[in-house]
């Protein structure tokens, strides 16, 4: 793909990975690929905003040729240290080398273990600014969203923000703008990017959106580093944001479970049928075969949780027990849960995912429902009763 114009003078040089299928050690599904922007203002002064990973090099540098020769450089913003925004740094800065780099002083010192580069550090601060000519750039520390070194980069005169890591999505496309792709696709994807990377810091994004705000600088572009540009309605995003942040909910129920011999799945759909004739939407997971980034994207706004395992060695087994050890990490807050599960001559897989409920700090809603070995017709009634009980715990 070539350079993009998104402002006069502005382009995007990014890369467009349409293979990506994993993200973060494995951590995160992408089956709709991703992209690493990064961005060429071109002034009295030319700068670079972030880069890409390092196999997408010589394609990112072939774009910066066609806008302008990289020697002429002036300056590189780097608002994140994370590889796949900065691995083909090293190459760029040997065809720049005297370049400044804009950085947080967190930046600075992981960049230096990450490539070991003598470069011309300039260390900036939230209100710092730099002057290209007819522009300035002003630049916002933004730490913890989502490493310590993260920062925000904000043009005034172009209104528009360069925020890394927020308010961006894994999703290839050959657009470049919001107006230009599914509104569907594109929200279902920044929702999962969300839910998988910045469920845990709502609190320190409510922080920095009003921080913003508070500063009143008009947005009327966005340009993260992954996925589109929202040019067409960027409250859109920040006002998803500020909601998710907040652990805004609705009566949605999602049910993970794992089964040995199948009656933990047939416990399962039958509560799925109680919550149902409650008038309740739901999910249903088993977690052996589901795709876990797209379980929390749905998580992230249900307000009930149901957990479901059979016993094996008086413990649950070990699928669900790696995706409550996840979902421990993102510290959802706000939901209510409910626990269910068959066992043979001992349960124990029960009281133990109730265990890792209480560590999260969840809220349990009712007691938890047991089955020994396949469920009997009455069994099944308990179940449909099960789930009835919990849609009244989340109406």
């Amino acid at each position: 793909m070539n350079a993009v114009e998104i402002k006069k003078d502005i382009f995007w040089v990014g890369a467009v990975d349409w293979n990506l299928r994993t993200f973060h050690g494995h951590t995160y599904s992408t089956n709709r690929g991703s992209t690493y922007n990064s961005y060429l203002i071109k002034d009295e002064k030319t700068v670079l905003i972030d880069a890409v990973l390092g196999a997408f090099s010589r394609d990112f540098i072939e774009k910066i040729k066609s806008v302008v020769p990289p020697e002429k450089i002036d300056y590189i913003v780097v608002n994140h240290v994370e590889p796949d925004h900065t691995q083909a740094l090293p190459e760029i800065m040997m065809l720049c080398p005297k370049a400044k780099i804009y950085c947080t002083q967190k930046c600075k010192e992981g960049l230096f273990r990450y490539y070991y580069g003598d470069w011309d550090f300039q260390i900036i601060k939230t209100g710092d600014e730099l002057k290209l000519g007819r522009r300035t750039l002003k630049f916002i520390e933004a730490p913890m969203i989502h490493w310590p070194d993260s920062m925000f980069t904000y043009c005034p005169q172009e209104e528009l923000l360069l925020p890394n890591d927020a308010f961006g999505q894994h999703y290839a496309t050959s657009q470049r703008f919001d107006d230009e792709v599914s509104e569907c696709e594109l929200m279902d994807e920044a929702q999962k990017y969300y839910g998988n990377i910045l469920w845990p810091l709502g609190t320190v994004i409510l922080k920095k959106i009003e921080e913003i705000q508070k500063m009143n600088i008009p947005v009327k572009m966005i340009a993260p580093s992954h996925g589109i540009i929202w040019r067409k309605d960027p409250l859109k995003i920040i006002n998803a944001y500020i909601s998710w942040a907040k652990n805004t909910v609705k009566p949605k129920v999602v049910i993970v479970y794992e089964t040995m011999w199948g009656s933990t799945e047939k416990m399962a759909k039958k509560i799925v049928d109680g919550l149902l004739e409650s008038g309740i939407e739901v999910k249903l997971f088993d977690v052996a075969i589901s795709d876990r980034s797209e379980i929390i994207k749905e998580m992230l706004e249900a307000k009930g949780f149901i957990f479901g395992s059979s016993t094996h060695d008086n413990d649950m087994l070990p699928g669900i027990a790696g995706f409550l050890e996840f979902l421990k990490g993102l510290k959802p807050k706000n939901r209510v849960t409910a626990v269910f599960g068959s066992f043979g001559w001992a349960g124990g897989a029960a009281k133990e995912i109730e265990g890792v409920l209480k560590e999260a700090g969840l809220e349990i809603a009712q007691e938890s429902l047991g089955l020994v070995y396949a469920p009997d017709p009455a069994d099944l009634n308990r179940c449909f009763d099960f789930g009835k009980a919990f849609a009244s715990k989340i109406k």
